[in-house]
């Protein structure tokens, strides 16, 4: 039996059917049959086991092809009507595919689009809280010096800007009354809040036992922090008051028993050793000594605060916070306004006539200094916390700018160098209490990449070398 014969005979070729052009794809060239289509009721020239057809020199694969024409051609129209539906319903299908390909690519790309958005947006968020935070805190510093010139009576100011404390909680409650839906009456809130000293809120017996310790070291901190910067530089001040970041890690781990860490110990130690350094640039004597004395003193008063906020009150949310800071205003404003008073009649604090009072001064001080209080709040419900610590010691390179350029100062290379150790000691302290387990895992997966990597390349270049192999007609078989 023939092979053109065997294979029309066989049942596959019985039951697939093939459209005229594609039959016409398999006899293209200078030689080929010459097919005669036999219409229903004709008489064929030849018959070879009932099929139609003229020979003519043919190869092999011409040959094999030929049978498969015949068979189409037998339909009454010539034409496959089968491949014809098969064909459009597999365009369809194709149409159907790549539609819906678009569209998924359509909306992932609308949704990295948004992410890409939100990303930058929360960036930007973020690089403002931290930029108002660092010149709110240099912009107070500076006025302070300024307001110096004119008016030196550093506990008044101290007083008088604590006391715009007491606009908080309003400035707290104006924002809820913007943005929340369900909105609360003044006194429903005030007394929500309240909640941070107690289930049964805010009493006379917990106004005076929570109120006054926390305002007496609050208006100490700030009382210090103006008298360092009476005797030393503003860029000197703001660094060494970095320190209180060490010194809550030291009373955190005394007091509340916190968790030890190394990197935060050798923080400390570089903080003791940029205050020393500080202490010797002008040879442990004179103003330098006294300056730096207080400003340690308010940083270390600064840390007590914290502390002991944390210890006796815990965690607050921004509204209990607010609430906390205006009640420590009120207690400034009724049980301490006789300290002022005591000392403009001693004249230890005195100015003579009223009006020569630079309220301009003060009441910028004030702001700057309550929009200071305000903004370390919000960024730390809003935001992440770091992000107020970084505030906190851009301000040191930015009283540098200022007292560089507005005030000529001419900075020593010890007290360059102390304020250089304090800063890095202070980033130190920003360390999550797992960077050690976070370290590992980083570094661990950025070797698992590699050898992936690694792999990967190993894997391409056999199989190049092996496509290269077969071209030139050898096999190469890499070593495991």
């Amino acid at each position: 039996m023939h092979f053109t014969d065997r294979v029309f005979e066989s049942p596959a070729f019985l039951q697939g059917v093939y459209s005229q052009t594609d039959a016409n794809s398999f006899f293209s060239g200078a030689s080929r049959s010459s097919v005669i289509q036999c219409k229903p009721g004709g008489n064929c020239p030849s018959r070879h086991r009932g099929m139609t057809r003229q020979l003519s020199p043919l190869t092999v694969a011409e040959d094999s092809a030929a049978p498969i024409l015949e068979l189409q051609n037998r339909s009454p129209s010539g034409i496959c009507r089968h491949s014809r539906v098969e064909r459009q319903s597999r365009s369809g299908e194709e149409g159907t595919q790549t539609h819906t390909e678009n569209s998924s690519q359509e909306a992932e790309g609308q949704t990295r689009c948004q992410s890409c958005t939100s990303t930058f947006l929360k960036l930007i968020w973020r690089f403002l809280i931290i930029l108002s935070v660092s010149s709110s805190w240099v912009g107070t510093t500076q006025f302070v010096k300024i307001t110096y010139e004119t008016f030196d009576c550093p506990f008044f100011m101290t007083w008088f800007s604590t006391n715009w404390n007491i606009m908080v909680f309003p400035i707290y409650y104006s924002g809820h009354l913007a943005t929340a839906q369900e909105k609360q009456s003044p006194i429903k809130k005030f007394r929500e809040c309240s909640r941070i000293f107690g289930e049964d809120g805010l009493t006379l017996k917990l106004f005076l036992k929570r109120t006054a310790p926390f305002s007496i070291l609050w208006t100490l901190t700030n009382y210090l922090y103006l008298l360092a910067l009476k005797k030393l530089t503003a860029t000197d001040v703001s660094a060494l008051f970095c320190c209180n970041k060490a010194f809550v890690f030291l009373l955190s781990w005394i007091v509340l028993k916190d968790r030890f860490m190394g990197a935060r110990i050798v923080a400390a130690i570089m903080a003791i050793t940029g205050i020393v350094m500080m202490a010797y640039a002008d040879g442990f004597q004179g103003d330098s000594i006294i300056g730096v004395a207080y400003a340690v003193g308010s940083a270390s008063t600064s840390a007590l605060y914290k502390v002991l906020f944390k210890m006796f009150l815990g965690s607050a949310n921004f509204g209990e916070a607010a609430h906390f800071v205006s009640t420590l205003g009120f207690f400034n404003l009724i049980f301490i306004s006789v300290t002022p008073i005591i000392l403009y009649f001693t004249k230890v604090e005195y100015w003579s006539p009223f009006s020569a009072v630079p309220w301009g001064y003060l009441c910028g001080v004030a702001g700057l200094w309550l929009a200071f209080n305000i903004l370390v709040n919000v960024g730390v419900v809003l935001t992440y916390p770091i992000l107020i610590s970084i505030g906190t010691v851009l301000s040191v390179p930015g009283n540098a700018a200022v007292d560089l350029l507005k005030h000529k100062m001419i900075f020593s290379v010890v007290r360059l160098g102390a304020t250089i150790i304090i800063c890095i000691g202070f980033l130190l302290m920003l360390l999550p209490e797992e960077w050690d387990e976070i370290t590992l895992r980083f570094i661990n997966s950025l070797k698992e990449k590699k050898s992936e990597d690694h792999a990967d390349d190993i894997t391409d270049s056999s199989v190049h070398t092996r496509s290269r192999s077969r071209a030139n007609g050898t096999v190469s078989i890499p070593l495991a």
